[in-house]
């Protein structure tokens, strides 16, 4: 009986304060879904509102939920979408819309399309893009900086000088993909898909790219220092006066890669370099053991102090006549495969 009593009071109290919630709180915010634009739209439920072509630029949209709109061609320019709790765009569709400016910090655009969307300068702090759909779109100069991406499409997009530092994006398709300058220091790329993509003066450095496909990429000039490469696929991707001191490349596929005069100083080379330009290179202190160098061309490399155990060599272009002797202090001669003695 007691235990009936009890649970009836608790029942009572919660519903009274339940009441008392919803007369302080404005209709809209617990209503059926309102698509009615004229009104204050600060945590509208616009849940499941066509919205296409509307205009909701420098609208405050905070806290609003958004979950399965469609606001294809909408213009959201300087809108105000973000709150503690982020706007819900889950699964909306803002194909084409324009979001120049917008605030989407915190936001909830899982699984959301945004292909060709203008994102210009848009910030994206910590939002949460999990298997969006971004192709083609325009995020130049957007803040990004732990933005979960995993699993997104980017294929096509504009990042340059992008802040994608400290993001996720892991499995993303960044095919074909412009982040010419843009900030990718401390992000997660493994597994994701950068083939053919521009990384052209792209700080990457401390990055994870880790199984990533670079087939093809366009990395001059890029910066990767400390960068986590391994087993990712650099075959035919342009490395030239990039930096990769320190980077880690174990079981890293470079066949015909073209790394002239990169600094490669103290990085972990254990991999395959057939064919691949190593002209003008910096190996100081490079890992090289065990590493596949046939057919590469080490013209004008600098090798002092880099470690060639159980290398090959074979067919390798090297300054004419070059022998054990002329490898400046390298180390593991005795073992290299394809030098002259």
């Amino acid at each position: 009986m007691n235990n009936m009593r009890a649970i009836i009071t608790r029942a009572i109290i919660a519903a009274s304060v339940a009441v008392c919630a919803i007369m302080a709180v404005p209709a809209l915010t617990f209503a059926a879904p309102n698509c009615n634009l004229q009104r204050n739209l600060v945590g509208a439920n616009l849940s499941g509102c066509n919205l296409i072509g509307a205009d909701l630029s420098g609208a405050d949209l905070s806290g609003a939920d958004l979950t399965y709109a469609t606001l294809i061609d909408a213009n959201l320019t300087g809108a105000v979408l973000a709150n503690l709790t982020g706007a819900a765009f889950v699964l909306a569709n803002l194909t084409g819309a324009n979001l120049s400016g917008a605030r989407l910090m915190g936001a909830d655009l899982r699984w959301a399309n945004l292909t060709k969307a203008d994102l210009y300068r848009a910030n994206l702090y910590r939002a949460n893009l999990i298997g969006a759909n971004l192709s083609r779109a325009d995020l130049y100069e957007a803040n990004l900086s732990g933005a979960n991406l995993t699993d997104a499409t980017l294929t096509g997009a504009n990042l340059s000088y992008a802040d994608l530092s400290g993001a996720t994006l892991y499995m993303a398709n960044l095919t074909g993909a412009n982040l010419f300058g843009a900030n990718l220091s401390r992000a997660n790329l493994s597994r994701a898909n950068l083939t053919k993509a521009n990384l052209e003066d792209a700080n990457l450095i401390g990055a994870n790219l880790s199984g990533a496909d670079l087939y093809g990429a366009y990395l001059f000039e890029a910066t990767l220092t400390g960068a986590d490469l391994t087993r990712a696929n650099l075959i035919r991707a342009d490395l030239m006066w990039a930096n990769l001191s320190g980077a880690n490349l174990t079981f890293t596929i470079l066949t015909f890669t073209i790394l002239r005069g990169t600094n490669l100083s103290g990085a972990n080379l254990r991999a395959s370099f057939t064919d691949a330009n190593l002209r003008g290179a910096d190996l100081t202190g490079a890992d090289l053991t065990g590493a596949i160098l046939t057919g590469a061309n080490l013209s004008g490399a600098t090798l002092t102090g880099a470690d060639f155990t159980d290398a090959d060599l074979s067919g390798a272009v090297r300054r004419p006549g070059m022998s054990r002797a002329d490898m400046d202090g390298a180390d593991g001669l005795e073992t290299v495969k394809g030098l002259i003695d």
